[in-house]
């Protein structure tokens, strides 16, 4: 944020401010809404949560340095200046909305209701062989985390990609708005968020509010393989198996554990990559680099690097070989495309195999339905022992239950720890997966030792 100034997210967000004249021509260092993350020159937004509110913690961020702290609450005798506004949230998007707008870098939205994350580090990974590269971290691609990865974006930076969430109508609109991106990625349209969005025609519409600010002539992305985005195809770059697509991949072959093998055609050019994770989705990814890539001027050589030195995230298809068990830990998050996804990964494996499965959050009144779909899908698989936990995850339980695998249930992921040793075995392939507020890093953790 070299050159963004108090000044600027003043005007911006249209506050009062309460301090010394000559400090609004200070450059902001950063922006945070996390007080234990301020640091010297930071500018700390007061965002009321549900159980904390960030206002009480204002004093405290004058002590570790702050510029200013920013307040929907008249302060009486603040320890520092600030900007007094009728909403803090709303005032960090205004800002980071006004702050993008002084960007010329090309900025990659990305959104679908799966493998967002997994083809953002794919993006990345590609444009960082050509570009020095900002990426959304972890999981902030909400309308808090968005804003934050734009005020991340500094003069050191030649592009940016950035992950778009969202579960209602309206959020993309906002984000987009920010975001403001000059290619934009669909991956597909699941049945994630039904709960909220009604049906996937509506989980389509939400998504291609992207579009509602995209940059003029903006490049549009997307799996071409997927019917619902079929309405996009006329105005967008197609990726996908498929060879009707204008970037496909064909003689995929599957490595196990260890990766998946392909060819990948665009236009003239022919592309044979190794892709260093898991599961044939993951061609999907690679496809999708390779368009972005392409469109930024990478050549054939610098796409084929980025994609087969991709790292895996921690929670995501992440591989790790213990002492005694290989586990996937794929436990950041889940819906039923994305577990049917990682079983068929866990097929590949040459020894035991055991799925541990969680809930899955967020999918309305079918819940119960597409939990019990994911039992159907272990009916056709090679699987020797399925183990669910939690309330929701009981349907998977009872469907699997027709399958050759050995199923066990718990309520809890203590009652699973506490048995683990009778169920387990050296030498066993694990897949770990469910949604992030099961915990099931408990799980890998166990294991891991």
């Amino acid at each position: 944020m070299s050159h963004f100034t108090v000044r600027q997210f003043l005007d911006a967000c249209r506050g009062t401010w309460y301090g010394p004249a000559e400090l609004l021509e200070k450059t902001i260092q950063g922006v945070t809404v996390d007080s234990r993350l301020v640091q010297e020159g930071c500018l700390f937004v007061a965002v009321p949560g549900e159980r904390v509110d960030g206002h009480c913690f204002i004093p405290k961020v004058y002590e570790k340095g702050a510029l200013c702290a920013v307040s929907q609450q008249k302060l009486s005798d603040p320890a520092g200046p600030y900007l007094l506004v009728d909403n803090t949230l709303q005032a960090l998007k205004d800002a980071a909305e006004a702050f993008r707008k002084t960007l010329s870098i090309p900025v990659v939205g990305i959104t679908g209701s799966v493998g967002k994350t997994s083809t953002k580090e794919m993006i990345a990974s590609v444009l960082s062989q050509k570009y020095q590269v900002l990426k959304t971290p972890g999981n902030f691609n909400n309308e808090i985390g968005v804003p934050l990865t734009i005020f991340m974006i500094d003069e050191c930076h030649e592009a940016a990609v950035l992950e778009m969430g969202m579960n209602h109508f309206g959020e993309m609109h906002r984000l987009s708005r920010m975001v403001r991106p000059t290619h934009c990625v669909f991956t597909n349209i699941g049945v994630a968020h039904l709960e909220y969005l009604g049906s996937r025609e509506g989980i389509l519409k939400a998504k291609t509010e992207m579009l509602d600010y995209a940059a003029e002539n903006a490049g549009i992305f997307i799996n071409g393989d997927d019917d619902m985005l079929a309405a996009l195809k006329d105005r967008a770059v197609t990726y996908g198996r498929e060879s009707s697509n204008q970037v496909w991949a064909d003689q995929v072959e599957n490595l196990g554990l260890d990766g998946v093998r392909c060819r990948i055609h665009a236009g003239e050019q022919t592309i044979t990559v190794t892709i260093p994770l898991p599961g044939t989705h993951m061609v999907y990814n690679a496809c999708a680099g390779v368009s972005v890539g392409r469109s930024l001027g990478l050549t054939a050589e610098q796409i084929k690097k980025g994609i087969e030195t991709l790292k895996p995230l921690s929670g995501r298809s992440n591989i790790l070989h213990t002492r005694r068990y290989t586990l996937v830990d794929d436990c950041y998050n889940s819906n039923p495309v994305s577990v049917c996804a990682m079983l068929d990964v866990l097929e590949y494996a040459l020894t035991r195999k055991v799925a541990i499965l969680g809930d899955m959050g967020e999918l309305g009144d079918r819940s119960e339905e597409l939990h019990g779909s994911v039992g159907k899908h272990i009916q056709k698989l090679h699987t020797d022992v399925v183990v669910t936990i939690g309330t929701l995850s009981k349907a998977i339980h009872e469907t699997a239950q027709n399958s050759q695998a050995l199923c066990l249930h718990y309520d809890t992921v203590d009652a699973f720890l506490n048995a683990k040793d009778q169920i387990l075995q050296d030498g066993d392939s694990i897949l770990i997966k469910a949604s992030h507020y099961m915990n099931f890093g408990q799980i890998v953790t166990a294991l891991s030792d």
